[in-house]
């Protein structure tokens, strides 16, 4: 029996530690199909889903979906402290360690009360071990109880940052892709401002926030539940909305050299097809219909109306949706899965941004969409 709970207690606390470094030092993706963090997350996550999917579409919903990243977090650190807390109660009690204690018979709740306080460091002493073994393992247990709880709270604001980073260049959509972001509109709105050699930097700054996403997600796996401050906006319809405009450079705008869009396809691209991957989002085989006929129609209109020079043929719908079939299947398995809502190709009429609203009014009246005109310009200088 004593074998057993040796054995039970040191696994406990070497899959904990092993788990722990994984979560939250190792820098690239655990590939071993055993992880504790990882089965947690995706069985909690299935629960909390289920749940969320019960209550009605919109902000109650987001709001409940919000909770989970942090709560979970939360969580599983709690797990880690329990499960070392009673590994370490389990070796204490296997190796028979003799205990001074005042009139009281030694249960195992006793070595639990002694793992836990050695664990925080709290060191009332109505508890010790007075051999040499046990003491050793408590002093063990004292300093790795002090390092890891060191390691668990800096992880936070590492984790903190990781998600602001992301979250900067979300808002700054806003004003350039509207709210939700669509393709349509960054290209109207540059359109319309007269320069097209404005979206090379933009291009440039989305394929660097796409590799951090990649980075910062595959570390930190946690990130991808982590929702945005808005209910219409999200890393998801981020990545999308960068893709769909990177599409529509490449197949069908003519007056702008498409190589920083290609460059910037390529990395979404590749942020969009590893997350699915590494977050078990496979794609299914029926495929998504964002642009049908009409509203392919509709969007050469509107940017030829914006003044952007197009190219136009059925080989280049056919060039379009071939592109698009390299990362809609994995954008939908990642929607499916954590609930997010694609965002469309070519906004709804009468779509306000956020920064145009505000708590007393649904639009801001008198301001209309970006860029603004040179008149309204001059009108503000």
């Amino acid at each position: 029996m004593r074998f057993f709970e040796f054995v039970a207690g040191f696994a406990f606390i070497i899959l904990t530690l092993v788990d722990g470094f994984e979560t939250i030092l190792q820098p690239r993706r655990v590939t071993h199909r055993f992880r504790f963090a990882r089965l947690y997350y995706r069985n909690l996550w299935a629960l909390w889903r289920s749940i969320s999917l019960r209550l009605n579409a919109g902000k109650r919903r987001e709001a409940f979906l919000g909770v989970f990243a942090p709560l979970s977090l939360l969580g599983l650190f709690m797990v880690w402290v329990v499960a070392l807390i009673v590994g370490f109660a389990l070796v204490q009690q296997a190796l028979g360690s003799h205990l001074k204690i005042a009139d009281e018979q030694v249960t195992f709740s006793t070595f639990l009360y002694l793992s836990g306080t050695t664990f925080f460091t709290l060191g009332y002493g109505d508890v010790t071990p007075t051999a040499p073994l046990g003491r050793a393992l408590a002093v063990t247990e004292a300093g790795l109880g002090f390092g890891f709880l060191a390691v668990i709270i800096s992880y936070l604001p590492v984790l903190q940052q990781a998600f602001s980073r992301r979250e900067v260049t979300i808002s700054l959509l806003d004003a350039r892709a509207g709210s939700p972001p669509a393709a349509s509109e960054v290209l109207a709105r540059v359109a319309r401002s007269g320069s097209l050699e404005a979206l090379d930097p933009l291009l440039s700054q989305w394929e660097i926030w796409a590799a951090e996403l990649l980075e910062s997600h595959l570390s930190f796996p946690v990130l991808s539940y982590y929702r945005s401050q808005h209910d219409n906006q999200s890393w998801l319809a981020a990545l999308t909305s960068i893709l769909d405009t990177c599409a529509i450079l490449i197949v069908d705008v003519t007056n702008h050299n498409s190589y920083q869009a290609q460059l910037t396809f390529a990395m979404a691209r590749h942020a969009a097809v590893d997350l699915s991957l590494v977050l078990k989002a496979k794609p299914g085989l029926q495929p998504l219909d964002r642009l049908p006929q009409d509203q392919r129609q509709l969007l050469q209109d509107t940017l030829k109306e914006a003044g952007l020079d197009l190219r136009k043929g059925s080989e280049f719908d056919a060039k379009l949706t071939e592109l698009r079939g390299m990362y809609e299947p994995f954008l939908g398995a990642l929607s499916e899965r954590f609930l997010f809502t694609l965002p469309p190709l070519i906004p709804p009429e009468e779509s306000a941004d956020n920064w145009q609203r505000s708590a007393w009014m649904r639009k801001t009246p008198g301001i209309g969409s970006l860029p603004m005109s040179q008149g309204e310009n001059e009108h503000f200088e």
